[in-house]
């Protein structure tokens, strides 16, 4: 039998290579004398070895039944955990989860334009992907964008590190928000039943994984009004076989959704706590209902700048796209339509619809509804990948066990999305998507931040493998956690030993722990403290930010700082003021 490092490193090539096709190992992959979780039975399943090879699970049980092949790989999985790989049943590819990808809510555009955050997200789109894959999420599900959504589904698709992906076009629409792309948009209002037929039937040639219906009902607008456009997407759909998920908020329009046969609800009902009836037409339905409780919330922590960032969100969360959610603090007070210290005190973060949410996920569950995990990752302030583990303490806010939401992130996906037969369990026959945890998640769900090994389409490969590390990303960490005052992600990208100076050569604290002692008390008492990155030089292992840092007094400090990178760390900085 073949060694696992030898494994390791031939597919760690593979994924640097950023293969364009999902080729399996040579030969079978065995995981023997593992800890299975079994997302069926809700229990654990001890002492068992599964076989995986052409990217299939082909033998799965308890160990001394299972034969290994002669000329497989081993893995000894003695004291670990096996789950299936987690799905992020809603997100959406257009959008880039930072403070200029939704003009439509906050029209930035005079300070970023919306054609420059689409093109961001064209050049970063497997970047994006990789980190899902990092953070144990094996599938993603598109539920809304351009027509252009097919082309990337195929192509993230043909990719090893890149999670599957399902996807829908343009949303069927009661309601045409502003400032979007119009050559190819993501929302398309639909004025009469046959104009929602006709979308339906338009996306037919691109092979659509299911169809989605945007069910927006404004002030003064019944809900009966439009309700004609949903039955009529709904009715086509179903005629060729597609199902469809509705966006749907309010209990009324869900209400009139699911009577219509809605399969899936995207985001939780959040103006009205669910009542026996309507939780009993959900479970008799079959429903599908997705909480996304955190999105909204994060829209408000974003305008209110009142940010809860975690140690999860620094690492895992494209760090560009998460500094730019804290621009509001050096606008000036002509570019921004928004004031965020006035705003506070008219947005509460979490609010009552967050409440409401948590109320009714749990209600849901115990009702015996299909919960399925998403996020609406690309909205502002929701993440991709990074916002998924969040989602899940959500859940756990919300009242449900660990067994619970491990079935939400696997099989109910799976069984929700009518892709049970191939994913969502370890079972003989599934395609190989797979997490090796060195912790039992069903007693402890924060391993899910921690993944040892995720095996996509039978391809084992190291989280550290699929994020990137480049001198940019590290500075960029640490001023993201400097701006948040986060002392432990802002000492995260240093090297132990770091040396900070002031040029050219006047020592001013050497080590982290110099750093700590320096810094915390900033953070503490400079209560807005801020830096504005000015412009960025990067050269080799050298990057060189030009910063103006407010909070010190009533005007800006200007800097430079230069950072020196070692080993994968900021091992020293010189300020020229």
């Amino acid at each position: 039998m073949r060694k696992w490092s030898f494994l390791l490193v031939a597919c760690s090539s593979l994924l640097t290579a950023g293969a364009q096709t999902n080729p399996a190992p040579a030969g079978p992959i065995v995981i023997s004398k593992v800890n299975v979780i079994n997302v069926i039975t809700g229990k654990l399943d001890a002492d068992q070895t599964v076989v995986i090879d052409s990217q299939r699970i082909i033998a799965s049980g308890p160990s001394k039944k299972i034969k290994v092949p002669a000329n497989a790989t081993l893995i000894d999985g003695t004291g670990k955990f096996l789950m299936p790989g987690m799905t992020d049943a809603h997100i959406h590819f257009f959008q880039s989860g930072g403070l200029y990808t939704r003009p439509d809510g906050v029209n930035l555009s005079t300070i970023y334009s919306y054609e420059k955050d689409q093109q961001w997200v064209k050049d970063n789109l497997y970047n994006q992907m990789a980190r899902y894959l990092a953070c144990g999420i094996t599938t993603v599900i598109d539920v809304g964008g351009p027509m252009s959504n097919y082309q990337v589904r195929d192509s993230v698709n043909k990719r090893v590190n890149a999670p599957h992906a399902w996807a829908t076009g343009p949303l069927v629409s009661t309601f045409l928000p502003p400032n979007l792309d119009k050559k190819d948009p993501p929302i398309v209002k639909v004025n009469n039943a046959e104009e929602a037929r006709a979308l339906v039937r338009r996306q037919l040639p691109s092979k659509p994984d299911f169809i989605k219906i945007w069910y927006i009902v404004l002030p003064n607008q019944k809900a009966e009004a439009t309700l004609p456009i949903v039955q009529a997407a709904i009715e086509e759909s179903h005629a060729h076989g597609l199902k469809v998920a509705v966006h749907a908020t309010q209990y009324e329009t869900a209400k009139l959704s699911v009577t219509a046969g809605a399969d899936i609800l995207v985001h939780s009902v959040d103006d009205k706590v669910l009542d026996p009836e309507m939780l009993q037409l959900l479970k008799s339905k079959g429903t599908v209902y997705i909480p996304t409780l955190l999105v909204s919330q994060n829209y408000n922590r974003t305008f209110t700048q009142q940010f809860n960032f975690s140690a999860h969100d620094f690492a895992y969360a494209d760090p560009f796209m998460l500094g730019t959610l804290m621009d509001f603090q050096h606008f000036d007070k002509k570019q921004s339509p928004l004031n965020y210290k006035g705003l506070r005190s008219r947005i509460h973060v979490p609010d009552r619809e967050d409440s409401t949410m948590l109320t009714n996920l749990k209600l849901a569950q115990d009702a015996g509804v299909l919960v399925v995990t998403g996020t609406d990752a690309g909205n502002i302030g929701t993440h991709h990948a990074a916002s998924y583990y969040t989602e899940l303490l959500a859940m756990k806010q919300a009242g449900l066990n660990n067994t619970d939401i491990i079935r939400a992130a696997t099989i109910n996906a799976a069984k929700g999305f009518g892709k049970d037969k191939d994913y969502g369990s370890i079972e003989k026959g599934k395609v190989a998507d797979l997490l090796l945890l060195d912790k039992d998640p069903l007693q402890d769900i924060t391993i899910l931040s921690n993944i040892n090994t995720v095996f996509h389409q039978g391809v084992p490969m190291q989280p550290t493998q699929l994020l990137p590390v480049s001198p940019a990303i590290l500075v960029q960490q640490q001023l993201n956690a400097y701006n948040a005052r986060d002392i432990e992600g802002f000492l995260a990208p240093y090297s132990d030993s770091v040396r900070v100076y002031m040029f050219p050569n006047q020592l001013i604290a050497e080590g982290k722990e110099a750093m700590r002692k320096e810094y915390s008390g900033m953070f503490t008492q400079v209560k807005e403290l801020h830096c504005e990155l000015v412009n960025r030089i990067v050269e080799g292992d050298t990057v060189v930010d030009q910063e103006n840092v407010t909070g010190f007094g009533d005007k800006p400090l200007k800097a430079i700082a230069i950072y020196k990178i070692r080993n994968n760390k900021i091992a020293e900085v010189y300020f020229i003021q």
